[in-house]
């Protein structure tokens, strides 16, 4: 069997047959395919205006151009080039118009563009951030049915050791749940308080928190060791959005008394501190009256949840058609002969992976979807990178939705010819 050539117009077929597919955004199949987003949709506009022909290579090359940068000045850019490989468009153009001032030189853009088409610069690579959800839609409209946790910016104790406040309050009643101060902000010990906290008060239906440590990470899922665990017990983790503190206004809020409070100044040393965070927290609950609650008190109105806090962690389970894999000690998964990275804080985890197309499968850890991993590739494409219009499956099955399918005829399978 003869090996198959790929060409501009077999790329773009391909192209559209994955966006027409409707499980990858614009902006993944552009760094699949090394593009810019905004070529994608220039042959997605004139696949709808044209059809399939209207894919072929047009040339934009005007029939003469008399500011083009002759010959010789492109080979003097680029023998300097050669010989100082550091050297950007302005110093190459400044070595040049010193040896030869007389001669007309191209601008310093022209010169970055002679450099970029001769080959001897690489565009750098486009880094891409953790990716976020969005902003956080849940309303708190009864109780235990959206927390929020957070650390109010630390200080200094008067015997200079360093005090991290922990907070966590239910957004419905403005009840205060805990404020301790803590030495750092490392998982361990908030861990330990989150199940303090459980103990008493029950469990939450999910968690607002920032984007700090260790509430959020830049892996997979932004998942942590914190909010791993929070999903074995079916307690959601939820985000803000960056930079944001407006969408935990309540919390905030709180915050804002609490430093106004307990912190101004600073008691002699942490244990004095922690009897100053007790009793704001007892007057706020008990008696500072709230204008947001119609001048009532938080513990009017708040009432411990009814789901206990369990001696032993649930295991996690997956519906019986999902393919399941267990997180091995280097963060990944076997998979078909070949090795899936996955996610460090899901170490010793299962994961389940449910196909929703040929090749494509999505992944989830309990409830959350982490993602969805394209079998041709062989990598997990984390779930914030990915169409956010009804891209994703769910737990039910449904598949997602694409509109433009039911618009625009379906292209061949990917046996076509070039």
């Amino acid at each position: 069997m003869p090996w198959k050539e790929k060409t501009p117009m077999s790329e773009r077929l391909e192209f559209l047959v994955d966006w027409q597919r409707g499980l990858f955004s614009v902006s993944w199949l552009a760094e699949r395919y090394s593009v810019s987003r905004k070529t994608l949709h220039k042959w997605i506009r004139r696949y709808r205006q044209e059809g399939i022909e209207a894919l072929r290579e047009r040339t934009s090359r005007p029939q003469e151009s008399p500011w083009k940068t002759d010959a010789h000045a492109e080979e003097r850019i680029l023998a300097l080039r050669r010989k100082h490989p550091d050297w950007g468009p302005k110093k190459l153009l400044d070595v040049l118009e010193k040896s030869e001032p007389t001669r007309l030189w191209p601008a310093a853009s022209t010169v970055g563009a002679i450099l970029k088409r001769s080959g001897v610069v690489k565009a750098r690579r486009r880094r891409r951030g953790p990716g976020h959800p969005g902003a956080p839609v849940t309303q708190a409209s009864f109780p235990n049915e959206l927390w929020a946790a957070d650390f109010k910016g630390q200080f200094r104790t008067r015997d200079g050791v360093y005090c991290y406040p922990l907070t966590i309050s239910d957004l419905c009643s403005r009840y205060v749940l805990e404020c301790q101060g803590l030495l750092n902000t490392r998982c361990e010990g908030v861990l330990k308080r989150y199940e303090r906290v459980f103990r008493e008060y029950g469990l939450p239906l999910a968690i607002r928190t920032d984007n700090g440590a260790p509430f959020a990470s830049n892996g997979l899922g932004r998942l942590t060791e914190l909010s791993v665990w929070l999903l074995k017990l079916g307690v959601r983790p939820e985000l803000t959005e960056p930079a944001s503190p407006q969408q935990n206004g309540c919390h905030e809020r709180m915050h804002r008394t609490l430093k106004a409070c307990t912190t101004r100044p600073p008691s002699a040393h942490l244990r004095a501190q922690q009897r100053r965070f007790d009793e704001f927290r007892r007057e706020f609950n008990e008696d500072r009256p709230h204008e947001s609650l119609g001048m009532k008190r938080p513990a009017e109105l708040y009432r411990p949840s009814p789901r206990a806090f369990p001696d032993k962690l649930p295991p996690v389970e997956y519906p019986g058609h999902y393919e399941v894999r267990r997180v091995s000690a280097n963060g990944g998964v076997r998979w078909k002969r070949g090795w899936l990275n996955v996610s460090h804080p899901l170490i010793g985890e299962h994961v389940g992976f449910e196909e929703v197309d040929d090749g494509i499968w999505d992944a989830y850890f309990a409830s959350m979807f982490l993602g969805r991993l394209d079998e041709r590739e062989g990598k997990l494409y984390g779930a914030f990178y990915l169409h956010r219009r009804g891209s994703r499956g769910n737990r039910e099955g449904h598949s997602p939705e694409t509109t433009d399918s039911k618009r625009f005829p379906l292209l061949p399978p990917r046996d076509y010819e070039s």
